[in-house]
């Protein structure tokens, strides 16, 4: 491509803004949620709040390096990251991981524990964007637009599921698609290939009989509320009594030892608790801007492949969010889901500031066509390449 970067311009000052909003929010509510909690296990009511802002303060520096690395720089890393993400997955497997409530999703490094999973989210998306940018002519095709991203995404989502993960491995096969989608593919390839993995996910579930009873619980939360429905029903609790307005910030009762994750998995159930549903939709206002600020970059980018890694990192947030929030209110069966900048945990919240510093990056990139009529612009919005037929 006959293109050029040269110079920049402000990077998108609003996404940052949001943000910062909401990793210093996650901050506050981190305390309020799980000082009970500390207190009782480490006689320190500042032991994961600490931990959360040391965490805050090295994604934040992760986000301001990415920001200032030309985003077409990972193209050389693509294969390279994706092969560490494989490696780190299999890790996992082996007497190197670190076991947590019977699923090996860690390892460790002296003192650091981390997820390997959330850096493969954002390898696999760096991955899609380089590959479906490279085929963007051959991308209707089922043997080089198609099939090769699924058998990728497949390999990670096995990895996954052997954690087991199965929140995440949802979230692989639901980006690849989208990002499929976004690029041009055949939509009945991607239909086809989601009724297809239908009975396999059913496969998935019916192996396992404690998914089987969270389905049943998800079903009637209150009817196994001191079994496996404990959390749900507990969570649901917390939304009820925070009503419209909440309780107040750290007079919620339910992070007093009765939500397993109060901190965690279920932060938003103490928000909406100590915040009402007025601070959820507050919340989930500031998801939105942060989500439209990234499909906003992703549409004004100055090539396919910026616009596809903006697309992937954008729904990435987006979908995280949305399972996250309708896990904790009932919607979907329990599942393990981070809140993204929101949730304790360092492995998410560093790679998610990481890959929003490649947003600010793509949105103060400037293109300079060298030659305009070689040039292509990146994806629109209904997901086909301007200039391709």
């Amino acid at each position: 491509m006959a293109e050029s970067i040269q110079g920049t311009k402000n990077a998108d000052r609003l996404l940052f803004g949001a943000v910062f909003l909401m990793v210093a929010f996650g901050i506050l509510m981190v305390y309020s949620a799980s000082m009970v909690y500390a207190f009782r296990i480490k006689n320190n009511p500042f032991h994961f709040v600490s931990r959360q802002m040391i965490f805050a303060a090295v994604g934040m520096a992760f986000m301001i390096v990415a920001r200032y690395v030309d985003f077409r720089y990972y193209r050389r890393l693509t294969h390279l990251l994706l092969f560490m993400s494989l490696a780190g997955l299999i890790m996992t497997l082996t007497p190197l991981g670190v076991t947590v409530n019977g699923a090996s999703r860690w390892l460790r490094i002296g003192p650091v524990f981390f997820q390997p999973a959330e850096g493969a989210k954002i390898s696999l998306v760096l991955w899609l964007a380089y590959s479906l940018a490279k085929k963007k002519e051959k991308i209707k095709t089922f043997s080089a637009g198609f099939l090769p991203h699924l058998i990728i995404a497949g390999v990670l989502i096995l990895l996954c599921l052997a954690q087991p993960d199965f929140g995440t491995a949802v979230i692989i096969g639901l980006i690849t698609f989208i990002l499929l989608f976004v690029a041009g593919a055949k939509l009945g390839y991607i239909l086809g290939a989601g009724i297809l993995l239908i009975p396999a996910a059913y496969a998935v579930l019916a192996s396992s009989p404690y998914r089987l009873r969270r389905i049943e619980a998800f079903l009637d939360p209150f009817r196994y509320r001191f079994g496996v429905g404990y959390q749900i029903s507990e969570s649901l609790i917390s939304f009820g009594a925070g009503g419209i307005g909440g309780t107040g910030i750290g007079d919620g009762r339910q992070k007093l030892l009765f939500l397993p994750e109060a901190h965690n998995d279920f932060i938003s159930a103490i928000i909406g608790e100590e915040l009402g549903m007025a601070g959820i939709c507050l919340m989930i206002l500031v998801f939105c801007i942060i989500v439209w600020r990234g499909w906003r970059i992703a549409v004004k980018a100055p090539d396919a492949y910026g616009s596809y890694v903006a697309f992937g990192i954008s729904a990435l947030i987006a979908l995280q969010a949305f399972i996250h929030l309708a896990v904790t209110m009932g919607l979907l069966p329990t599942k393990g889901i981070n809140l993204p900048l929101v949730s304790y945990g360092g492995s998410s919240l560093v790679a998610t500031l990481f890959s929003i510093g490649m947003l600010l990056n793509i949105s103060a990139s400037r293109p300079v066509k060298l030659n305009a009529s070689k040039t292509r612009a990146g994806p629109d919005m209904s997901g086909r390449e301007k200039g391709v037929g």
